[in-house]
């Protein structure tokens, strides 16, 4: 899934799967690289999202001058 396909949501359940993997130790060691890689990615992606969307609410806000 490309960066462009992928939503908050998703990105989010991924990451609580991912979460859930290393919490109860199904993940081997082999992959264990890619997927702490895999889960940098989704936060750095949450967290991107989270921003923009909390730039573009202010800007409206402040559009509507409140």
């Amino acid at each position: 899934m490309s960066k462009e396909e992928l939503s908050y949501a998703a990105a989010f359940e991924e990451l609580q799967g991912i979460m859930a993997d290393l919490q109860n130790e199904e993940i081997s060691v082999d992959s264990l690289s890619a997927k702490v890689k895999r889960a940098s990615e989704l936060l750095k992606f949450c967290h991107d999202k989270l921003r923009d969307t909390e730039k573009e609410v202010g800007s409206v806000i402040e559009d509507l001058g409140l």
